[in-house]
């Protein structure tokens, strides 16, 4: 089924990537006995909550031709490993601030022999800040991390000027677009579009792009978890 709810959505997968994520899922699925994962275990929901929201922004016209991608907030993956293994010419850095996470994503790289991926445990408002990650990126993406406004300063400050930070949003997202104009143009950016679809028919979905289109201040990332306590409103 998850070939088909591919191509549902216009991404086409060859045998070898749905065995590949198939193998991820079954990963996943043992780890979350150990470890809390993720909500969802049912092999069908997986592959269409998880796996083929994941691979939505990959039908994105901003994603066509972009090299280096960081999936801020991983979480379990996604939608880092799922974009790796549909998009291998890729080159995807995790991170995370839980360091037993990326220790499971390390484990699902070397079994399903990933290249051009890496994982780095760090604080995203701590590692926006070293060089050869700051602005070195074409594209940021996050999938339900946290407000916009917080997420903008969590994100923006990875992206080269020109690129793009891609929010992966469930729900009405407007209100939350509104409240973080500030925080978008203080970081740099500027509000391209709220990319709205139905998954399924059944779940209502925003992708939220952000254009870099001047370096962000170097004051951002502010650190001491500001960007959630105090975001910029």
């Amino acid at each position: 089924m998850l070939e088909t709810y591919l191509n549902d959505i216009n991404i086409e997968a060859n045998d070898k990537q749905i065995a590949e994520l198939e193998r991820f899922k079954e990963m996943l699925v043992e780890k979350n006995k150990v470890m809390n994962l993720t909500g969802i275990t049912d092999s069908d929901e997986v592959d269409r909550l998880h796996f083929t929201d994941s691979a939505y922004p990959l039908t994105l016209p901003e994603l066509k031709g972009t090299k280096r991608i960081i999936d801020v907030g991983t979480g379990a993956g996604f939608p880092g490993i799922v974009l790796k293994v549909l998009a291998p010419d890729k080159e995807i850095t995790l991170n995370d601030s839980l360091l037993k996470r990326l220790k499971f994503l390390d484990e699902v790289i070397a079994d399903l022999g990933l290249e051009g991926i890496t994982t780095v445990h760090a604080r995203s408002e701590d590692l926006a800040h070293v060089s050869g990650q700051r602005e070195a990126y074409d594209v940021a993406t996050s999938r339900a991390v946290a407000r916009l406004a917080t997420l903008t300063e969590y994100m923006l400050g990875f992206v080269k000027v020109g690129g793009y930070m891609l929010a992966m949003k469930s729900g009405d997202i407007d209100e939350e677009a509104m409240e973080a104009k500030k925080a978008i143009m203080a970081m740099g950016g500027e509000l391209v579009n709220v990319h709205k679809y139905r998954l399924f028919d059944e779940f209502d979905r925003s992708i939220v792009l952000i254009k870099k289109v001047k370096p962000t201040p170097k004051k951002y990332p502010r650190g001491k978890n500001l960007a959630k306590t105090k975001p910029i409103l």
